[in-house]
């Protein structure tokens, strides 16, 4: 490993007690127009170990593409002065990253916050709300536990809705990449959305009277405590690897389809790491058994993620459309009408491999494979003027949009469900 890398490796020590900071550190988003640009900024990664936001390695690079990636402090200028001496168009996003991660809070927090629904709350915050909502709405909302995670943080799955039926159901999770706070945050928003629609939307009545969900509001939960307590930048989870620099998983890498082919990688010093072996992480497990123990009733899965403003459909491992491609693409296109009609704010669909990027090992291809034929994931905002660091004053905005795409697929699948 060289010494370049360590860098990057530094904050998944496990002996690491203080935060991580990022003073000086610039992200940049760069336009690619040709090859020429693309060998550009791969040679560059190879000198200085870029860390890509979008797409989330240099080996998904291609001439008309826009990608976002980190910079350290102590290679800023080598870099920029790279990009102009090749006349690249490049836009600095972030000139302290620091500054960047401490301006995405709108106000300190305390050791003990309460809970809302327009902030970022932390995991403790998160898991007695959890508790809270089943306890004060028993009649529409109960608390299971899955399992737990490497570190043993239980893993909470609430049940909305009043069928005591089999089904049908649709099964969504947030937070499986640690660093992408807008998508627990969502998650809590459209548990809410559902509770106090109940009493006065008769929609939402209709359809929770009707149709279960399975919502797991963070996936990644040692992963996402870590970007509270350590380093916000984190992605993976936390479970040591045969590198004792390097820790983690890409959960969204670790499924049993296709696993560690196309845009994974078996170092597990990347952020793309696949794992030991499919479903080698516990989390995944967890996730894979309950979704298996309840195939027969659920009926749609949607994995919510953020950033770049997309609503993706099988397939991401290979460019073969899935067998319902047309109708993914005509659910896709009326869950992104509803969701531009609060805002108008702008979102492409597709499916994952020609709209975003190949990927193997996706949680929702693997929900396809078991036969929920509506598989879905969602890109929330933005483009790349914030990224990772979403500021809390978009929390609602998003979260309202991004409620009207779910509930239009969820009555989708509930007026298709036999």
């Amino acid at each position: 490993m060289t010494l370049l890398w360590i860098w990057f490796c530094a904050s998944a020590v496990s002996l690491v007690s203080s935060r991580v900071t990022f003073h000086g550190h610039k992200v940049i988003q760069v336009q690619l127009e040709t090859k020429e640009h693309v060998e550009l900024i791969k040679s560059m990664d190879k000198m200085f170990h870029l860390n890509f936001w979008t797409p989330d390695s240099s080996s998904r690079l291609a001439p008309n593409m826009t990608t976002d990636f980190h910079i350290h402090a102590k290679h800023t200028d080598s870099v920029l002065q790279l990009l102009k001496k090749n006349t690249i168009k490049f836009e600095v996003l972030f000139h302290d990253l620091q500054a960047g991660i401490e301006a995405q809070l709108d106000s300190p927090r305390r050791k003990k916050s309460k809970h809302k629904y327009i902030k970022y709350n932390d995991w403790n915050a998160i898991a007695d709300w959890m508790r809270a909502m089943s306890t004060k709405h028993s009649d529409l909302v109960s608390q299971m536990t899955i399992g737990k995670t490497y570190e043993g943080n239980p893993m909470y799955v609430l049940k909305v809705g009043q069928s005591s039926k089999a089904g049908p159901a649709i099964f969504m999770d947030c937070g499986i990449h640690a660093r992408e706070w807008i998508s627990p945050a969502f998650c809590q928003w459209f548990v809410r959305e559902l509770v106090s629609g109940y009493a006065k939307d008769e929609g939402i009545k209709n359809m929770l009277t009707n149709l279960n969900f399975y919502i797991l509001p963070v996936f990644n939960i040692d992963g996402y405590i870590y970007t509270w307590t350590t380093d916000r930048m984190w992605r993976k989870n936390r479970s040591p690897s045969s590198d004792e620099m390097c820790y983690g998983t890409d959960l969204n890498r670790n499924f049993n389809i296709s696993w560690c082919d196309i845009g994974s990688s078996d170092d597990p010093c990347t952020e793309i790491y696949c794992g030991k072996c499919p479903g080698s992480e516990v989390e995944t497990k967890n996730v894979a058994n309950f979704i298996l123990n309840n195939l027969s009733s659920i009926k749609a899965y949607i994995s919510i993620h953020s950033y770049s403003q997309m609503l993706l459909y099988p397939y991401s491992y290979t460019f073969d459309p899935a067998p319902n491609s047309q109708e993914l693409d005509e659910i896709s296109e009326g869950a992104v009408s509803a969701l531009s009609s609060l805002y108008k704010t702008k979102y492409v669909y597709g499916s994952s491999a020609s709209t975003i990027y190949p990927t193997s090992g996706s949680s929702d291809d693997w929900a396809y494979a078991q036969g929920i034929r509506y598989s879905f994931t969602f890109e929330l905002r933005d483009r790349g003027k914030h990224g990772f660091l979403l500021p809390e004053s978009q929390i609602r905005a998003t979260c309202k949009e991004t409620t009207l795409a779910v509930q239009y697929i969820a009555n989708y699948v509930l007026s298709h469900s036999s």
